[in-house]
């Protein structure tokens, strides 16, 4: 199964109280917070209610490695050998985030060199929504 990337890219105001309480079940509280998720059915679908305030993407194997290295948060302490396995199982749907002791939300900073196209328009023209571009973005905000 595929892992799917999702970056909040709006911040809290102006949001419609169905998209806010979306927000929180998925654990998004502030802007740039990144979750990876599998590509299930009930989960797209709470995706699809707040495609206007994030983009997503398949993510690739070295990004989340790179990603559980420089931002993961740990339960336990974890050196970096072994942050490079989790990854891997996690990514062959071997073991869970919560078995291996990693919080699901990963906070991340603007990105270097900021946004290429607008964060205000769906993906052909802007950054939001469906974004195949997702791994480089997530690159640059590391």
């Amino acid at each position: 199964m595929a892992k799917i990337a999702v970056i909040r890219i709006s911040g809290r105001v102006d949001v419609v109280p169905k998209v806010k309480k979306t927000f929180e079940e998925l654990k998004m509280d502030r802007k740039f917070s990144c979750i990876v998720i599998d590509d299930k059915p009930e989960i797209m679908g709470m995706i699809k209610r707040v495609q206007d305030h994030v983009c997503f993407g398949p993510l690739k194997e070295h990004v989340l490695k790179e990603l559980i290295v420089k931002r993961g948060k740990f339960t336990k302490k974890v050196n970096e050998k072994e942050m490079e396995s989790i990854a891997k199982e996690f990514m062959e749907n071997k073991k869970t985030m919560d078995k291996v002791g990693l919080k699901k939300v990963f906070h991340l900073h603007p990105p270097r060199g900021g946004f290429k196209k607008s964060t205000f328009l769906p993906y052909p023209q802007g950054i939001l929504g469906k974004n195949e571009k997702i791994n480089e973005l997530i690159l640059r905000m590391l």
